[in-house]
């Protein structure tokens, strides 16, 4: 088959999809190889940006029963639906835009936190046992559960003491989550210990850091209670959302039993600055009640 036959199947092909309309009629977007002396052909892609906000909400189905009912049902949800389908597959649209939220969670797992955003809360930098790299971090948790014999050493001789908050950031598994939320909550709490009369210990930044790691800081400093802001596991196309985990007195051997959570931190979810303030109301709970997580939620019944 020669270049002329391929052409004419291809422009035959092409015009039957447009009349459906669901193709261009030109050519413009794929033209025949450039002969040799001939410039290469001009691409021109036709198909808009799929994860702009009104492409999103576009209804992919073709010809529904209730339009406007579709289109409002989209609207409450972040779920993939009424994406349409071509034949048996996704449409060009909905694989793209599929495509391009999983490269926005692959960007926030294997990205590391910006050092001018740990330089600006002056937020000196520790280690867990992970050596190998986020190849090892995603593999390995239980070492990202403790801390490194050299961050032990630096946090012993730089922190204070049995303070009443201690405040850590962990980078956890989105980079973006603590850049895109830190600024906010980060001087909440800060002033909310400072109005609650809270003494506040020196806080610190942990690189591949997992939840966990909080009995170390605990065995450590023996802080009243530790909030650590750690970025959350990345959704597709979401990756700002962060947790603030908490537990009083925290040592080795506690649980998940012994903590508390306020998670799904970021505008458009727990706002950052209530979440602050919430996080201060819950840490001066603890201290009162001397207790935290499924304790906690005992005496309160």
């Amino acid at each position: 088959m020669d270049d002329q036959h391929l052409e004419e199947i291809v422009n035959a092909v092409l015009k039957e999809l447009a009349a459906m309309g669901i193709a261009p009629s030109s050519r413009t977007a794929r033209s025949a190889p450039a002969r040799p002396g001939e410039s290469p052909p001009e691409v021109v892609i036709d198909l808009g940006d799929p994860a702009t906000p009104a492409a999103r909400g576009s209804p992919g189905v073709n010809h529904p029963a209730d339009s406007d009912g579709l289109t409002a049902l989209m609207e409450t949800t972040p779920a993939r639906i009424g994406v349409g389908r071509s034949g048996p597959r996704l449409r060009t649209r909905s694989l793209l835009l599929f495509q391009s939220d999983l490269a926005v969670t692959q960007d926030a797992l294997m990205r590391d936190v910006d050092i001018k955003l740990l330089d600006e809360f002056n937020l000196f930098r520790v280690q867990t046992r992970i050596t190998g790299g986020k190849q090892e971090y995603l593999l390995r948790p239980d070492l990202g559960r403790q801390l490194s014999n050299e961050a032990r050493r630096v946090v012993a001789e730089r922190c204070v003491k049995a303070p009443n908050i201690q405040l850590c950031v962990g980078d956890g598994l989105s980079a973006a989550a603590i850049e895109a939320n830190l600024r906010k909550i980060f001087p909440v709490i800060e002033a909310g210990c400072k109005t609650g009369g809270l003494s506040l210990g020196t806080p610190f930044f942990i690189q591949y850091c997992r939840v966990g790691v909080m009995n170390d800081i605990g065995d450590l400093l023996h802080p009243d209670v530790l909030i650590l802001l750690i970025g959350e596991r990345p959704g597709l196309g979401r990756a700002d959302s962060m947790s603030a985990y908490m537990a009083y007195r925290p040592k080795s051997g506690d649980t998940d039993a012994e903590r508390d959570v306020i998670c799904n931190i970021y505008d458009g979810g727990t706002n950052p600055l209530e979440a602050g303030a919430y996080t201060l109301q819950l840490a001066q709970k603890m201290i009162r009640s001397q207790a935290s997580g499924v304790k906690l939620k005992l005496m309160e019944k």
